[in-house]
């Protein structure tokens, strides 16, 4: 028994020793606070532009983009970045633009450009624009996403357009267009008479505001009477607005269709002032009845409702064979369709005739009469 033990009290040592010794190197292997390897350092690439949007208006052709924050590795740009612009049609290669643009990161990039004389002439063609963000190595990650537009010459421009306010709205007159410019008409409005709402009218219930700038498509019109013209029903009095308008061609390419833009208008101003009376009532009727016991005579009338939005009431008027016509409602207008008249003497026969009122205090004709004459007891 006492070999054994003395040889497992000689060995336990060193198995312990054993032991630590191979944590050791697990430590050493793991490389617990030591360098991964080197990194490549940084080219620097701006991220590709890929929000690229175009329009042409006319031979002028706009660009609007988003710069990016970051490079390609993920890092906050610093500094300004270069911007290269290129065109390209059908075929061909990307031709520059004459266009260096040094744009700070994040910032909204936009450039303008007059289109040259050949891409603004001929049928209607793609043009495909695209930007390109160079470092200060003179390197880029790649061109932006693609941008059409159409090349070729663009409508005509409008002249002549003017503007005439009528209860139903605004409407619009132009020059007739050559014969070869069958287009549709887009019409541009703006607000030029924003207001900011009393606090007392905002709510859910209240009138949404109106946007500062609107557009309305007028397609060419089949009927020649209705053709060089536009109604805008969208309007509201008190207001005042700038119009413009421009021809517009739609050209099919591949499976996309594109607009084609002529030149905008010069501008006109209106203001859209309401000085129309409300329409005149229709279908008055008038009923007498004899007054009995513990009731009065008079004579009870009513007509159709009158829709206008704007509608204050009505005013009644009353009159006797060809006596002139008095007013008999009170100096508020009426609000319902409806008036009882017991100012009335049996025998007599009277006649009657109702206006509308709005709230602007202007009053429309009078409506088409009609008459009754109160029984004797």
């Amino acid at each position: 028994m006492t070999p054994a033990r003395k040889w497992g009290q000689s060995k336990l040592p060193s198995l312990v020793a054993l032991g630590f010794a191979g944590f050791g190197i697990a430590l050493v292997l793991s490389g617990c606070g030591t360098p991964g390897a080197p990194q490549p350092p940084s080219l620097n690439l701006p991220e590709l532009v890929n929000n690229l949007a175009a329009t042409r208006t006319g031979d002028l052709v706009t660009l609007t983009w988003k710069m990016p924050r970051k490079n390609t590795d993920k890092l906050l740009l610093k500094g300004n970045i270069l911007v290269h612009v290129c065109r390209k049609e059908v075929s061909g290669s990307c031709v520059q633009a004459p266009a260096n643009l040094l744009l700070a990161p994040n910032a909204a990039g936009a450039f303008t450009e007059t289109l040259p004389t050949n891409l603004a002439a001929g049928a209607p063609r793609s043009l495909t624009y695209f930007v390109e963000l160079v470092n200060r190595n003179g390197r880029s990650a790649g061109l932006s996403n693609p941008a059409v537009v159409l090349a070729g010459q663009a409508p005509p421009p409008i002249a002549g357009l003017t503007a005439t306010v009528i209860k139903a709205g605004v409407v619009l007159h132009w020059d007739p267009a050559p014969q070869q410019a069958l287009t549709a008409i887009r019409l541009h409005r703006e607000l030029l008479t924003p207001a900011e709402k009393p606090k007392t009218e905002q709510g859910p219930l209240s009138p949404a505001s109106e946007p500062i700038e609107q557009n309305l498509l007028v397609e060419p019109a089949s009927d020649p009477s209705q053709a060089n013209r536009a109604l805008d029903k969208a309007i509201r009095f008190g207001e005042t607005y700038r119009y413009r308008a421009q021809r517009v061609a739609r050209v099919t390419v591949g499976n996309k269709t594109l607009e084609l833009a002529g030149p905008l208008s010069d501008p006109i101003r209106v203001e859209a002032l309401d000085v129309f009376p409300p329409a005149v009532p229709t279908g008055l009727a008038a009923v007498a009845t004899l007054g009995q016991a513990g009731t009065e005579t008079a004579i009870d009338l009513s007509w159709q409702p009158v829709t206008d939005t704007d509608l204050a009431g009505y005013a009644v008027y009353r009159r006797e064979g060809d006596t002139p016509w008095q007013r008999i409602s009170p100096a508020q207008p009426v609000v319902p369709p409806g008036f009882h008249d017991v100012q009335v003497e049996p025998g007599h026969t009277y006649r009657y005739a109702v206006s509308a009122i709005d709230q602007g205090g202007h009053q429309s004709a009078r409506s088409a009469e009609t008459e009754e004459t109160v029984p004797n007891p």
